[in-house]
């Protein structure tokens, strides 16, 4: 019997986070599954909500043993989060590593020994095991940490200019751009002849992407912001937006320029403004606060959610299975990630490195490999 260490995350009803280590059997694989023993799991920001929650981080604690990290939640912000009170949940979605055990299927069989990408939702644990169809296949020479990233963003990236062409939408305007999606975002979209609107925060962030090439970069801390997004978004025709801070005003700020565009040449009573539909999908919550609609671009727009395993579930499993090919054979130049540091279970539940790595600064990346010792 192998047992694997896991981390879990819970919320206690009286408001207190608990992330523990703890013990687990790996069962043994059934005929059409593998055991990938797990060498690199990104800390992406889609895993910080549900690992840390709203819990107050700068008043963590680990416990003497190390097994056990604790922050406090405030009472009043419980009952938004009333759905995962009392339950212990595995964390970490994506990871990466070698099958070291398959069942008897010839598909299973085939991983043997081979570098694999996972997206389980459990993936900071040792051992996991998983259909072997679960598993996106490198190719020889891949290490654990090339392949780490392998879904959560390269799958992003390709899913926004697939949103693009399947919604009838020629450019893209792209928020938080200078992030490592952002990067990926900018690479596939020279390689492809797709404009992309780029939106930063700070002259850093400028020169990260003028350094891959990207052509249209605004800077929201620029006195001419808007007026740097308004001639953007007119040249490019960019009537879709991917936006990953939520908060603000940035979704209002991005269909204003989209409307000023548009109806740049109406003549007469323009009431409902230009025609041409334009849509903003949020898919990250970088700012919590609300977001703020300054309603000045007619009645042809909409605002929504966009989830990758959503998008995903609409298309065939051969073209899934084109996207993650491209993963693959691309894993090193367009969807190369690098990493501030490599960390293991105890230096990822110390609490002063969790501070360093929640701030989700632009470039600073972190991983967990959970078969490091300290």
């Amino acid at each position: 019997m192998t047992i694997s260490k896991q981390l879990f995350t819970h919320i206690s009803t009286d408001g207190k986070l608990e992330i523990s280590l703890k013990d687990v059997e790996v069962p043994q694989p059934k005929s059409h599954e593998v055991i990938v023993r797990i060498e690199a799991a990104p800390i992406n920001p889609s895993d910080m909500w549900p690992m840390f929650g709203p819990a107050n981080l700068a008043e963590a604690t680990l416990s003497t043993d190390k097994s056990t990290y604790s922050a406090p939640v405030h009472k009043s912000i419980l009952p938004r989060i009333k759905s995962r009170l009392g339950q212990v949940l595995p964390i970490g979605n994506e990871g990466a590593g070698v099958v070291i055990a398959a069942g008897d299927s010839k598909a299973a069989q085939a991983l043997m020994g081979k570098t694999v990408a996972i997206l389980t939702g459990g993936v900071y644990a040792q051992y996991c095991c998983v259909p072997a169809q679960a598993c996106l296949v490198h190719n020889e020479g891949t290490t654990a940490m090339n392949a780490a990233t392998s879904f959560v963003n390269p799958l992003t990236a390709l899913g926004m200019v697939e949103t693009m062409r399947m919604e009838g939408h020629t450019a893209l305007v792209h928020t938080a751009a200078a992030s490592s999606l952002g990067q990926m975002l900018n690479k596939i979209c020279i390689a492809e002849g797709v404009s992309l609107v780029n939106i930063v925060r700070s002259q850093q962030q400028v020169d990260i992407l003028e350094k891959i090439g990207a052509k249209y970069i605004c800077n929201s801390s620029s006195e001419t912001f808007k007026a740097d997004l308004y001639k953007a978004i007119d040249e490019t025709g960019a009537t879709l937006a991917f936006d990953a801070i939520g908060g603000g005003e940035i979704v209002s700020d991005i269909l204003t320029a989209m409307e000023q565009s548009g109806s740049k040449d109406a003549v007469g009573f323009n009431t409902y403004g230009s025609e041409a539909n334009k849509q903003v999908y949020i898919y990250g919550g970088l700012d919590f606060s609300p977001s703020t609609l300054n309603r000045a671009y007619g009645m042809t727009w909409g605002i929504g959610g966009w989830l990758l395993m959503r998008f995903l579930s609409k298309l065939k499993p051969e073209q899934v299975g084109q996207l993650q090919k491209r993963v693959a054979d691309e894993i090193t130049t367009t969807f190369a990630c690098s990493f501030t540091d490599e960390l293991s279970f105890e230096q990822a539940m110390t609490p002063e490195i969790a501070l360093q790595y929640n701030a989700k600064k632009t470039g600073e990346k972190y991983l967990i490999n959970p078969n490091k010792s300290v």
